[in-house]
């Protein structure tokens, strides 16, 4: 997608994000949106663009880490519903139970028997969810075989995102098919009507995450809220204070300064 075009649009749903936000303070609403999809398909970057001008007091990311071995005894589920939305915030899970359907279940870190439990427990959950007046949307982040290797290529020769790649990262190369069945199963185990499953093409990043956002506007029944704006105050006159003398503070160094003469 052309960047001046994607940049323009991306603006105008940036701008509806902050409406929606607003509706969602004002009417106390609930809503849940997942982030899933392979390794590097794009669910980070997207996350970011929607959060970008979002008040992170009302809009929260959650991406946790794998569970303690306390957690390991809990009910699945039970370390994800503290994070679980209060009246006027949305939640943007950086991932989510479904770990349990895609990575645990297939690098072996689950059991048979709890990822079956699973499968049969999730959709009764995300109905208890919807029931209870959370709005929950499912998005999967689709990307080819072909650009998740350059992606992960990408990542190693670049110091600045290096740390998004992990072992497990790497070893979803050698376990495509793996991972395409799971997904397979877990859709047809999880694409229930109260909460389906929505697919993003993000072979274009660019174009996915327009597609996705606007997709997720149009998914929320929001209008606009009419708001006092905001009065800025004259500022009185000095009632004699004094700054005390710089010196006496310390100062980070002007670095800025320093590069700005080698550039002369």
């Amino acid at each position: 997608m052309d960047k001046q075009l994607y940049e323009k649009e991306l603006k105008k749903l940036q701008a509806q994000l902050v409406t929606m936000q607003a509706w969602v303070q004002e009417t106390g609403a609930r809503i849940v949106i997942i982030f899933e999809g392979r390794d590097a398909a794009g669910k980070g970057s997207t996350i970011k663009r929607v959060a970008e001008y979002l008040n992170p007091r009302v809009t929260r990311t959650v991406a946790l880490p794998a569970p303690t071995e306390r957690q390991q005894t809990e009910w699945y589920f039970q370390r994800y519903i503290s994070h679980l939305p209060a009246a006027g915030e949305i939640v943007l899970m950086d991932r989510s139970w479904y770990n349990r359907a895609g990575v645990e279940h297939v690098m072996g870190y689950c059991t048979s028997v709890q990822y079956h439990r699973f499968l049969r427990q999730v959709p009764i959950f995300e109905r208890l969810l919807v029931e209870d007046g959370i709005l929950l949307l499912k998005y999967w982040f689709s990307v080819s075989d072909v650009e998740q290797e350059n992606r992960f290529r990408s990542r190693a020769e670049d110091p600045m995102r290096r740390w998004k790649l992990s072992p497990n990262d790497v070893l979803s190369i050698t376990k495509w098919e793996d991972y395409s069945r799971a997904k397979d199963t877990m859709f047809v185990h999880t694409d229930i009507p109260e909460a389906p499953w929505w697919e993003v093409d993000n072979e274009d990043k660019r174009r996915g995450r327009i597609n996705m956002i606007a997709h997720l506007l149009s998914q929320v029944p929001y209008e606009e809220i009419h708001r006092e704006e905001v009065a800025i105050p004259q500022r009185p006159p000095s009632g004699g204070y004094e700054r005390p003398p710089r010196e006496m503070s310390n100062h980070v160094p002007d670095v800025a300064a320093e590069l700005e003469a080698r550039k002369r």
